[in-house]
């Protein structure tokens, strides 16, 4: 992969830039959110920049479905809604994974390095994991507690070691820590001493 190649290229190459409208379909009725910005007009919000991508992205996949973006205390979080969106979670959530990591990217190229954090949902898809997720938690911290003897998960990505570490926070008779490096870091469950 050529290092020189840059996010515009890349785009382009997967059909999703403005270079090639002539081959998209129809803009979905909301097209002036997914239109560039205006040059010399004020400069657009972060939360903005993320809604215009995200509509723009899936008024290209199903134009049913909608954005919705709201700023909270430590990120930028959006939720793609319709009856489809569920369908664009993908295998284990990858597809999302990666249609995040896209947000990210454009945002942090729009707004030139941002420490912004984008969390997308589509289909209630994130808050049903962390549902499951803590439920988990809840069950190996009473096993943990009864036995005494400390449990270790299968290595998971941040925002999942995330959702048990708070699940877990003020639990009275364990504790969570991560260990490991990159992709083998994982999620122990410990007696909380003392």
């Amino acid at each position: 992969m050529d290092n020189r190649t840059n996010l515009d290229d890349y785009l382009a190459g997967l059909g999703i830039s403005g270079a090639d409208e002539s081959e998209l379909p129809p803009p979905a009725p909301d097209a002036a959110l997914t239109a560039p910005p205006t040059p010399g007009a004020a400069p657009e919000t972060p939360q903005a920049t993320l809604e215009r991508f995200l509509r723009g992205l899936v008024s290209r996949i199903d134009p049913d479905l909608s954005v919705t973006v709201r700023e909270t205390e430590d990120a930028l979080e959006a939720e793609i809604t319709g009856e489809n969106a569920a369908k664009l979670a993908g295998r284990d959530g990858r597809t999302l994974g990666a249609i995040e990591v896209l947000a990210y990217t454009v945002l942090a190229k729009h707004e030139g390095r941002t420490k912004e954090r984008v969390r997308v949902d589509v289909g209630g898809y994130r808050k049903r994991q962390a549902d499951t997720l803590t439920k988990l938690a809840e069950r190996l911290a009473v096993q943990v507690a009864k036995s005494g003897e400390p449990h270790e998960l299968q290595p998971m990505p941040a925002a999942e070691r995330r959702v048990i570490h708070i699940a877990l926070k003020e639990h009275p008779d364990v504790m969570s820590e991560s260990v490991g490096e990159g992709a083998a870091r994982r999620l122990m469950i410990k007696p909380r001493h003392g």
